[in-house]
């Protein structure tokens, strides 16, 4: 999982290398101002000598300025590499669903997709930052305070051997109750998004039924779920700090009573026991060690949450289109004949019921053919598998006398001109929406489309015409207004093949027979 998703760095990587680097001379610079503070104390200050205390006073103000210097740099560097990171996984990820078939849409649903490019890449970036920054600044600081505090005294040190087991047991233990309630709530968010989205889709339907409250019952019940899991996560790992606090605080006293002892029997003489520097930086170097061991707990508990988000966004990544074209694809179309031949398919390919069963049906160029069933009799099913939205599961459907899965998959789609049952249009103007047809169609082109589909006059009687703003959805334009502009669209393409899905199902009978009059 790391590796497919490490070489989302791309263009990044320079600032990823630098941060860890900048970490590095950070920590180093945090270890050696305790160790300047105890020559401060003890060469200067016990000893009244202004040379040392300026001297070394000189040498804390540049620590702490390098410090300050490296800590800048490194939170820069990681906010770049990390965003950086998060924009190629989100691109990676769209340009992935864009290649996606039907079927690929259908497993993971709508809600889903959109939850894992949102919330699932912003878990995995907040984590990338961390690997970047406290995972090598968190170790780094544990091995240089515990290199410094043996150096210091190592009889006192052995404090710290005794109370990092504690903490790691018990931070270890956190986390494996917290992991299964993340894995859960990330599954959750899935649902809550589909609620989101199809009552914000269906508002109207919601208003109009009188059913905001049983709406507003739904999410809540939703959110609510969320709202529990989080709480119980939170309340769990709300244990670290006060366990932390326990380890920090007991290696505090015990250093303190056990250096106090020390330096009374050797009178503050270093060579004989410990001096009042020296447990200063004992103190230090132990509240480094306590919050070196919390700052890696936060990472596990970051990595824990990221984990099922990291997992979420690899299926997406790994998930291979049911269709491909083939090693050598063909790219022109030499007619609108279309064929089925002994066609059965299936949604799923794992399904026993099959949707279209031996179908053998055989289009001229040129024929007008109406496809008539009742509800739910997969007419839609039968002409999404001319354009090749869906691939058969036996039999073979062709076009221009070759089968369909031998096309280049966008020289196909460019000669089949669909209008769907459910007509999209997208937030923009009228013209750019029609472009989708062709994007270099011309004014008079456009207008001589729109004539044909009868929206030419309703367009006109906009304030702005064809440059009238279309809302996301079309929402400020009627259900029959849209299918007519979206058979104009279709009609730019001058396919070979125009395949209409119930397009007329909205406008009235006078218009419909002008439509197929003009057709």
């Amino acid at each position: 999982m790391i590796k497919k998703l490490i070489k989302y760095v791309g263009e990044y990587k320079k600032p990823t290398i630098l941060t860890p680097i900048f970490v590095l001379l950070e920590s180093v610079m945090e270890i050696l101002i305790p160790l300047l503070m105890a020559k401060l104390i003890d060469d200067g200050i016990d000893v009244g000598d202004m040379g040392v205390i300026t001297k070394y006073g000189v040498y804390l103000l540049a620590a702490a300025l390098l410090t300050m210097l490296f800590g800048s740099a490194a939170g820069m560097t990681a906010a770049h590499a990390s965003a950086g990171f998060a924009k190629n996984v989100r691109r990676g990820m769209y340009y992935k669903i864009q290649d996606f078939s039907f079927s690929n849409i259908d497993k993971f649903s709508t809600a889903s997709l959109v939850t894992r490019l949102t919330t699932d890449v912003s878990n995995v970036q907040q984590v990338f930052q961390m690997m970047t920054r406290i995972c090598f600044r968190a170790p780094a600081i544990l091995i240089f305070a515990l290199i410094a505090s043996f150096s210091v005294n190592h009889e006192l040190s052995l404090v710290f051997l005794l109370s990092m087991p504690i903490l790691g047991i018990g931070i270890f233990f956190l986390i494996n109750r917290v992991q299964p309630i993340f894995e859960r709530v990330f599954k959750t968010y899935d649902k809550l998004n589909n609620v989101v989205q199809e009552n914000l889709y269906g508002m109207r339907v919601v208003k109009s039924f009188n059913r905001q409250d049983f709406e507003t019952k739904k999410f809540t019940d939703i959110s609510g779920s969320i709202y529990k899991d989080f709480s119980k996560a939170e309340k769990t790992m709300a244990f670290g700090m006060p366990l932390m606090q326990f380890c920090m605080y007991g290696c505090m006293l015990i250093i303190c009573w056990l250096g106090a002892r020390m330096i009374v029997a050797s009178g503050n003489n270093e060579l004989l026991g410990l001096t009042c520097g020296q447990l200063l930086s004992m103190i230090t170097y132990s509240m480094q060690l306590l919050m070196s061991l919390m700052m890696i707990s936060m990472i596990f508990v970051f990595i824990t949450m990221s984990k099922a988000s990291a997992e979420r966004i690899v299926e997406v990544l790994d998930e291979e289109s049911d269709l491909h074209n083939p090693e050598n694809p063909i790219t022109e179309v030499a007619s609108g004949d279309i064929d089925f031949e002994h066609v059965d398919f299936t949604y799923r390919k794992d399904s026993d019921k099959k949707v279209l069963d031996d179908i053998n049906l055989h289009i001229k160029a040129g024929w007008m053919v109406g496809v008539l069933g009742g509800t739910g009799s997969s007419k839609s099913s039968l002409v999404q598998l001319i354009p090749r939205l869906y691939d058969v599961a036996s039999g073979s459907v062709k076009v221009g006398g070759r089968d369909v899965r031998e096309y280049d998959i966008e020289s196909l789609r460019t000669q089949v001109a669909m209008v769907l049952q459910k007509n999209v249009l997208f937030s923009g103007t009228i013209k750019e929406n029609l472009r989708w047809g062709d994007e270099n169609a011309t004014e008079e082109e456009m207008i001589h489309a729109c004539k044909v589909a009868c929206a030419h006059d309703f367009i006109m009687d906009f304030e702005d015409g064809y440059d009238t703003h279309i809302d996301q959805g079309g929402s400020n334009v009627s259900g029959g207004q849209k299918q007519r502009l979206c058979i104009a669209r279709a009609l730019l393409k001058k396919p070979k093949i125009l395949i209409l899905d119930d397009s007329t199902s909205a406008v009235d009978t006078k218009t419909d027979a002008s439509i197929r009059k003009a057709l």
